[in-house]
């Protein structure tokens, strides 16, 4: 709070010169007591620059709205959108789906339902951002059904579907395991001519590979790489870890191998998955060589991709590998997550299946020899 003590000490300083504050200054000030949750003040600031005419527009408000909600301070957040109102402001568009979109952040949809209504009777219109985040807060929280009758709803009143949507829509579905329903609204979308790019097809693949529908995606893949549509490295992902799935080792590798031949980058995930995989599949050399060019390329093994691999090489019992990747751990100065420390307590105490091959770990991941 020291920081934002300074802040207002200068800011009177100024007022007592004679300089008049702008707009950005009274911003920034009503942002700071939010944020360190001093509400009184920041409304006292807000009448202030009402009052001095700097809050012509709606834009001022939408921030101290907008960082409330993204903080999670959803009752602060309204508890300031009636302050505003009651201070003779007319909140817009931009500021009601705000709020909702704040409610939906924290999964209470049907609070962001009423404040539509609110916007509604205040004879504003919803526009496709207000319907897209309500869908997203509908499909968030596992209300497939209700996120598809909003999307109903929302056509029938006018608001043309976007792309955005159809992608919240399509997710929602292939999560829910409704797949049918998915490649139907998939067919609906490409046929509306509604565009659609690589973070569609990456839901569509990603979806039909979750849903056991694996031919499909390589299928629809195919298709895609024959069309020359621009991939990313994230639909390399996708289709590495369905390669693996169906056990076309070979195919996986040449995937791998294609990320850099078109220009692109294998990210920590690519790694992960390769490396993670190979262990799977007994691969242990081919899974230590992937880790070698993780270090010699621009992207640092972090901790998730340490623990995963320590986790897998555990479970596939091949204890001195995980060792070694546990001092690998302890040399990058990086923690065990939670479930890699379950794991191995699970492993190696009591009862544990690997209980005999405890001293070949690293003596501080030992577990206590009473443990289980």
């Amino acid at each position: 709070m020291g920081r934002m003590d300074a802040a207002l000490d200068k800011f009177n300083q100024m007022v007592n010169q004679g300089v008049s504050p702008d707009k950005a200054v009274y911003r920034c000030l009503v942002l700071g007591s939010c944020s360190h949750g001093d509400f009184v003040k920041a409304k006292e600031l807000i009448s202030e620059a009402v009052n001095r005419g700097l809050c012509s527009n709606s834009v001022f408000f939408y921030s101290v709205i907008n960082d409330l909600c993204k903080e999670g301070k959803v009752k602060e957040a309204q508890d300031m959108f009636h302050f505003i109102v009651g201070i003779g402001q007319r909140p817009d568009v931009i500021m009601y789906t705000s709020l909702m979109d704040g409610y939906c952040l924290v999964g209470k949809v049907e609070e962001a339902l009423r404040v539509l209504d609110a916007m509604k009777s205040a004879g504003l219109q919803p526009t496709a951002v207000t319907y897209a985040i309500l869908l997203n807060g509908y499909c968030k929280i596992g209300r497939i059904a209700d996120g598809l009758s909003l999307f109903k709803e929302m056509s029938l009143s006018g608001v043309k579907p976007t792309t955005i949507m159809y992608n919240i829509i399509l997710d929602g579905l292939f999560r829910s395991g409704r797949t049918v329903s998915a490649k139907e609204k998939f067919c609906m979308m490409s046929e509306s001519g509604i565009p659609v790019g690589i973070d569609t097809y990456n839901i569509v693949l990603s979806g039909l590979c979750k849903n056991n529908c694996t031919g499909e995606a390589i299928e629809l893949f195919k298709k895609l790489r024959a069309m020359n549509v621009k991939i990313d490295v994230i639909t390399l992902n996708i289709m590495i870890s369905a390669m693996f799935k169906t056990r076309r080792i070979e195919e996986a590798k040449d995937l791998f191998a294609t990320i850099s031949a078109i220009g692109l980058v294998p990210s920590v995930v690519t790694y992960s998955l390769m490396m993670t995989n190979f262990i799977k599949e007994g691969l242990l050399a081919e899974a230590d060589d992937m880790f070698l060019a993780v270090e010699k390329a621009n992207c640092a093994p972090n901790s998730r991709l340490l623990n995963h691999v320590v986790r897998v090489l555990l479970e596939k019992g091949a204890v001195v590998k995980g060792a070694n990747y546990l001092a690998k751990l302890d040399a990058k100065q990086m923690s065990l997550d939670v479930s890699t420390i379950s794991l191995i307590v699970s492993l190696f105490s009591g009862e544990g299946k690997l209980r005999e091959h405890v001293k070949l770990l690293p003596v501080k991941y030992q577990p206590p020899e009473n443990s289980g």
